[in-house]
């Protein structure tokens, strides 16, 4: 009878360890696939959502509207459970492929499991009509949202109610992160606006319509742009006219964001005396950019700096 005793508890003992794995694999089943395709979102992605895993398509070293359909990328919303894009249009040269590609009906609707964050918030410069004459123009607004402070605290509320709309035995934790993210991000926003106050008047040319809702925030004048029109190189003729503007006298710097090309806003740098500002574009565009809330710091200490070193300078 021993034997049969020491039997019984050996199959017990394999059924409870079975139990515990399988209960294990399917937590691990059920954690939540996020993917990005800015990194900004990733971000706010990682502070509503930090046990799921989460992707980015991109980086901030790279042109967002501009990114190639492989292999890597279908293979990561194929098995993503959420999409979260800043709409707008910004990733209508190769969401629509990828989403194809991918066959992940789930991933396809925002009525399932695709987020788009520009459908959330007011943008700006939305435009009635629109024209391939006119560059690389969004008629549905700047899709750059993510340097204004306002939008992205709303956005992060509308990305918790899809969440909770995936993932619902979660709730309680997603309202949680949720709170603790709104209660930071707040106090963080009146530091920025009272830091953002030293800006106010400042006039850049800039490159792109990158830092729109930035420029907005903190009161900065973006007089011209390196791109003839929206989407296409500094031409020489286009960078002479800048030239001429810039020989007025109340331009601070040439801003441009961390993936863009430098030649034309180093030439209109050494032709014109005034500094170039590489700012971050989004999350990782520099060292010290590392989350949402170290962007903003980075990004305004950049500006600040060198406007004061103008201010200086001018004296």
């Amino acid at each position: 009878m021993l034997w049969l005793w020491g039997l019984t508890v050996h199959i017990n003992f394999k059924l409870l360890i079975s139990g515990v794995l399988l209960s294990l694999s399917q937590q691990a089943f059920a954690q939540v696939n996020i993917f990005t395709c800015e990194p900004e979102y990733a971000a706010l992605a990682e502070e509503l959502a930090p046990d799921a895993r989460i992707y980015s398509a991109t980086t901030a070293m790279q042109d967002p509207h501009l990114v190639q359909a492989r292999p890597s990328l279908i293979a990561k919303m194929r098995q993503a459970d959420l999409v979260v894009c800043a709409g707008a249009e910004l990733e209508i040269g190769w969401l629509p492929m990828l989403q194809m590609k991918a066959a992940n009906a789930q991933v396809r609707s925002t009525d399932k499991g695709l987020f788009f964050a520009a459908e959330h918030v007011d943008t700006l410069d939305k435009m009635a009509n629109v024209d391939r004459s006119m560059g690389d123009v969004h008629s549905l607004g700047n899709p750059h949202l993510h340097f204004s402070p306002e939008r992205m605290l709303l956005i992060a509320k509308a990305l918790t109610k899809k969440l909770v709309q995936l993932d619902a035995e979660q709730t309680e934790a997603y309202q949680q992160r949720l709170q603790s993210f709104s209660k930071r991000w707040q106090a963080a926003s009146s530091k920025w606006q009272e830091v953002a106050s030293q800006l106010k008047g400042m006039k850049v040319i800039a490159y792109h319509s990158s830092f729109r809702y930035l420029f907005d925030f903190v009161s900065i004048e973006q007089v011209a742009d390196l791109e003839p029109k929206p989407g296409l190189p500094p031409t020489s003729t286009h960078l002479a006219s800048l030239l001429k503007r810039a020989k007025q006298g109340d331009i601070s710097a040439i801003v441009v964001a961390s993936y863009q090309d430098l030649r034309g806003a180093n030439w209109l740098a050494e032709k014109s005396s005034l500094p170039v500002i590489v700012l971050p574009l989004s999350v990782g565009g520099n060292e010290q950019s590392s989350d949402l809330f170290s962007l903003y710091d980075n990004v305004l200490d950049l500006l600040i700096q060198e406007y004061n070193a103008q201010k200086l300078l001018a004296l």
